[in-house]
């Protein structure tokens, strides 16, 4: 087999390859921006005169190739003003569907409503009340490690007064009984020979509790504890009864020590640390206090029952999710390389189970549907660092993890090698006479559709400033800030990276159906040509 077929057998594998990930996160490389490519425009004419000069090229010959060179990029130029300008229409339709959507679903609207009922007259508590009430809705636990006096308990009763369910609340201390949480023993029962105790009115029968000092439970409380937790089920006697607990949130001012408090650890599934106001917050706070209203119930004037989350909506939120929430390609690939990473890379490494692991993808998709939406978003991924940390730290590394994935774009090293092999698709199509050009064009047409769509989506990102990010009913505005402060800047860079890969792939479309002459294509892609060459000689 010739040299230029195996060539051209090696970019059509490439480009192949390229083109199937082109969708998916690389690293950016810092892109050029538009006056830089105008700069590569005139040095790229000034080659070909260097290269006609050097050939000793007739002057009528240099004036033509000159001339086609010209032609060709104007065509370029207006195909690619004309992509920029369908992205900013789809921007602005997409950006009234995203207005519609958050006017108008009823369940992101209730949870927003609720979210603001349960902080009302709190300060500095936004991202523990959402946490709060994205556990009660997952059906799981939170936990919430601080000083005492930081408003734990009242978050937790505050649930319990919204949703209208039955509460109970204990403090435990190392001399703690089983009684003070599953009751006391039956007296009757006892009498018929039978250990069975009386619930009502104890953490078994409850539907929000609040357990302070959890760590302090002792091996006699442990085993029903841990199976109430996860199983929602509790051993009366001879008797297994399922629970209605729908959310324990514990509380504690340190991180277990002992190993047989990991299992208990291990069942909050979220789990965040609690501050003193700041200072900036103190003058706040003296005025709430002076007014008398620090310390108040969650508000309930002025809220209509039916505008805010109740029992049912709790009970119902998880399996809902599950059925109705698809979890894309791109936010497993981030789920999948995040534990990698926390597990493989960061030092101590941070364990995460496979329970955790599966815990973690349905709490994602009830975020996804109690904000509207049936897909989870890779910016939901952002609630991870509440659920994956193990010490303290570990959450600002899940969270930057998750900052940077998104902010990478892993397809365009692909888009990369699918440019090169479109190149040598093209340039080998030109190259000889009479030659059929419609594969090499597919090629080029393909690659400048996958190209387009993701230029609008950065363009729609970054134009219309993270709506999707900002729409989240899950993310405090101070989260949303801290956010786009760190993607923002990797995602321009994308963005100037795919212009200038959709320019180089719509010069091959209008190439091929200008018939231009290889040598016009070496002077408009003089790099990619240098790549393509080097590609040639290895495979020779």
């Amino acid at each position: 087999m010739s040299a230029p077929h195996v060539v051209m057998s090696s970019h059509a594998r490439c480009s192949h390859v390229a083109k199937a990930r082109l969708s998916s996160s690389s690293r950016p490389r810092p892109g050029h921006s538009s006056h830089v490519m105008r700069a590569r425009k005139m040095d790229q004419v000034q080659e070909v005169d260097e290269s006609a000069s050097s050939q000793n090229s007739k002057p009528s010959s240099m004036a033509s190739q000159k001339d086609a060179i010209s032609t060709l990029s104007a065509l370029v130029t207006t195909e690619l003003n004309d992509i920029k300008q369908d992205a900013a229409v789809v921007l602005n339709n997409a950006a009234t569907a995203k207005e519609h959507l958050n006017k108008n679903h009823d369940l992101a609207i209730r949870v927003r409503a609720t979210a603001e009922r349960l902080a009302h007259g709190l300060l500095e508590r936004d991202t523990e009340v959402r946490l709060m009430l994205l556990a009660a809705l997952a059906g799981e636990h939170l936990l919430l490690l601080g000083p005492p006096g930081t408003a734990k308990s009242e978050l937790a009763r505050r649930l319990s007064e919204v949703c209208d369910g039955r509460f109970f609340e204990r403090l435990l201390t190392r001399f703690s009984v089983p009684e003070e949480l599953f009751g006391p023993l039956s007296m009757s029962g006892l009498e018929n020979d039978k250990y069975v105790r009386q619930t009502d009115g104890y953490l078994p029968t409850a539907d929000v509790a609040f357990v302070d000092e959890i760590f302090k439970a002792n091996s006699a409380i442990l085993n029903a504890l841990l199976t109430l937790l996860n199983e929602r089920l509790f051993d009366n006697g001879t008797e297994r009864h399922k629970v209605p607990l729908l959310c324990l949130i514990g509380a504690s001012n340190e991180l277990p020590e002992s190993e047989e408090l990991d299992a208990l650890y291990d069942r909050f599934l979220l789990r965040k640390s609690v501050r003193q106001v700041s200072a900036d917050g103190l003058a706040s706070l003296t005025e709430l206090a002076a007014s008398g209203f620090a310390g108040a119930s969650a508000d309930s004037e002025g809220h209509d029952a039916s505008t805010t989350l109740g029992m049912d909506d709790m009970m119902t939120c998880r399996d809902a999710a599950i059925e109705a929430v698809e979890v894309p390609r791109a936010v497993v690939d981030l789920f999948v390389g995040m534990r990698k990473h926390l597990q493989d890379k960061c030092e101590p490494p941070i364990y995460v189970s496979d329970r955790r692991f599966i815990k973690c993808v349905n709490l994602l998709q009830v975020a996804a549907h109690a904000n509207g939406v049936e897909n989870v978003s890779v910016y939901d991924c952002l609630l991870l660092q509440h659920a994956l940390g193990q010490r303290p730290g570990d959450d600002e590394k899940v969270r930057q993890y998750v900052l940077d994935s998104i902010g990478k774009d892993e397809g365009l090293t692909q888009a990369e090698l699918a440019v090169v092999g479109a190149y040598g698709s093209t340039h080998n199509a030109l190259s000889k006479s009479g030659a059929d050009t419609s594969i090499a064009l597919e090629e080029a047409r393909t690659l400048v559709a996958l190209l387009r769509a993701r230029h609008a989506t950065l363009s729609q990102t970054l134009d219309a400033e993270f709506p999707v990010l900002r729409s989240s009913v899950w993310l405090s505005a101070a989260e949303i800030a801290g956010a786009i402060q760190h993607i923002a800047p990797l995602m321009a860079e994308n963005k100037e990276r795919v212009e200038e890969m959709l320019e180089e792939a719509l010069t091959l479309e209008q190439a091929l159906l200008t018939d231009a002459s290889p040598g016009v294509l070496e002077a408009l892609l003089p790099r990619r040509h240098r790549q393509y060459e080097k590609v040639s000689q290895k495979d020779a």
